[in-house]
């Protein structure tokens, strides 16, 4: 069947715009702008090191923060120490064992009887007679009832006790206050009398202290 020339061109071009079709672009669409990005100036290691800086060093909130003790006045009451100082992580592994013992022991004692417990423990590590460390005091053989295998029991840690607890730890740790109960290595409840052969040091709250 012959087609027609006008035919023909009709279908071709509907055939072109078929298979090409335009994109639809709304005349009162607003173009988008990219975002201008600035980069920040590269400091080379080098210039840091020639200005003093070491781009290595913690940032100067954290280094405030572990040198807490340095900025304790020397004349500050035991009160006024413990709340510069008290927090809820002690720092290391080792202020933790210290920390747990003075929180299991004496958290419902007064500030002094807490760091009288807390000196007990730094007082053993010291004396050659018992482990060498918080951690290997607090995990000797039957000395502390609260420890169960050789892990350390779970604390609440947002309690204002803990907080006291971990402020005491870094109080006897850098010797920061004297114990009120001089260098006394056993205490125990004034509820029980286990009749020690040991010289007594003196009672403190709802402790009695031993050397």
């Amino acid at each position: 069947m012959f087609v027609p020339l006008r035919s023909a061109f009709m279908v071709m071009a509907a055939l072109t715009a078929a298979s090409v079709a335009p994109a639809q672009v709304n005349s009162s669409a607003v173009p988008i702008q990219s975002a201008e990005w600035t980069p920040l100036p590269a400091v080379p290691v080098e210039q840091l090191l020639q200005q003093g800086v070491d781009p290595l060093a913690p940032e100067p909130e954290a280094e405030a923060t572990e040198n807490q003790e340095d900025a304790i006045d020397p004349g500050a009451t035991l009160t006024e120490t413990v709340a510069k100082l008290r927090g809820t992580d002690p720092g290391t592994r080792e202020l933790e064992c210290l920390a747990v013992g003075i929180y299991f022991e004496a958290k419902s004692e007064s500030l002094a009887g807490q760091l009288a417990v807390g000196h007990v423990i730094a007082n053993r590590a010291e004396s050659g007679r018992f482990p060498s460390n918080y951690c290997g005091v607090l995990f000797q053989r039957s000395q502390f009832s609260f420890i169960r295998g050789r892990a350390l029991p779970n604390v609440p840690r947002a309690s204002r006790d803990w907080q006291d607890a971990v402020a005491i730890a870094k109080i006897v740790d850098k010797e920061l206050h004297p114990s009120p109960m001089g260098k006394a290595l056993f205490f125990h409840a004034t509820r029980v009398s286990p009749r020690w052969r040991l010289t007594r040091v003196g009672t403190l709250g709802n402790h009695v202290f031993y050397r």
